[in-house]
């Protein structure tokens, strides 16, 4: 709805309209990607059990769907979220996490780049061409951000446009950690997750030592396809739903259709060494929509 004549923040009807982030979060936000966050890390990266997990990523590579999946196959409750983000907390958040895993651990979502505490993870990736629209669409909509894409990805490929830097140099940190390689780093593609959830999250509840039907996993899947999951949103709005969706189409190589050949070229010659090293094709090196894995990714959500 229009404003009021007056310039007040306010709708048609005279309701005050809700601003989607406040001045202090903005605060919060720009301290984030300053030397005044290394205190706040560490004193963050404490309190852990031999029995956690963690489930790492980059912002806006699927976390939500799939701790959304996982808080569903991992308790029998329907999730929402209120339900998931009361239970499935973060680093830092993670004292009061609930113990749904095995000997009382926790499965805890992280976005940080890789940290020795994290002894044993789950690590999520999408392809940064993706990644990058949906955190332009993110950034904006909390008004974080408010130049144009061209802006925002040199600020995403060579600063920082949140606290956990530029998206090939945190994947990176994951990629050449002490765990990876190993049995304990799961690497999932979130590509390879939408072509194929049910065998994906049987993946995942093996590595965390849950032993749970096959229906039980399909059925955490059908409750959040993506149409329940924007109902959840709608149910339950987060800070971006003001101006926007916080659950967005989920697309797959939907950065096809969105970027110019010149902003492919850029994220190509910053990230291009990290996006061939998952199997994601360079355009200058293939069409072929698939990965190493031999996953298909040309469907999509959108």
């Amino acid at each position: 709805m229009a404003e009021q004549s007056n310039g007040s923040n306010a709708n048609a009807n005279g309701n005050k309209r809700k601003k989607p982030t406040s001045a202090y979060r903005k605060l919060r936000r720009k301290l984030s990607i300053t030397k005044f966050r290394a205190p706040l890390l560490w004193f963050r990266h404490h309190g852990f059990r031999p029995a956690d997990v963690f489930l790492g990523s980059y912002p806006r590579s699927g976390t939500t769907w799939t701790r959304f999946t996982l808080f569903e196959i991992l308790t029998g409750g329907t999730s929402g979220f209120v339900a998931v983000n009361g239970a499935l907390h973060g680093v830092g958040a993670h004292k009061t996490g609930s113990p749904v895993l095995p000997n009382g651990g926790r499965l805890i979502n992280t976005h940080e780049r890789y940290h020795k505490h994290y002894k044993r993870a789950i690590y999520l990736v999408r392809d940064a061409r993706d990644v990058a629209l949906s955190e332009f669409a993110y950034t904006r909509a909390l008004e974080f951000f408010d130049g144009d894409l061209d802006k925002f990805l040199t600020t995403f490929l060579c600063k920082k446009i949140n606290a956990f830097g530029p998206w090939q140099v945190q994947v990176s940190s994951w990629l050449d950690s002490p765990i990876a390689g190993t049995s304990d780093l799961l690497l999932m593609h979130f590509e390879e997750l939408r072509q194929n959830p049910v065998e994906g999250f049987s993946r995942m509840a093996d590595f965390l030592g849950v032993k749970v039907d096959h229906t039980i996993i399909e059925r955490a899947i059908a409750n959040n396809a993506l149409e329940k999951m924007q109902e959840k949103e709608r149910k339950e709005p987060v800070r971006a739903s003001v101006k926007d969706r916080f659950v967005r189409s989920g697309a797959v190589q939907g950065w096809r259709s969105k970027l110019t050949p010149a902003q492919i070229a850029l994220i190509e010659e910053h990230a291009g060494s990290v996006l061939t090293r998952l199997g994601y094709p360079l355009t200058s090196e293939s069409s072929k929509p698939e990965i190493e894995s031999g996953s298909v990714l040309q469907s999509s959500l959108s």
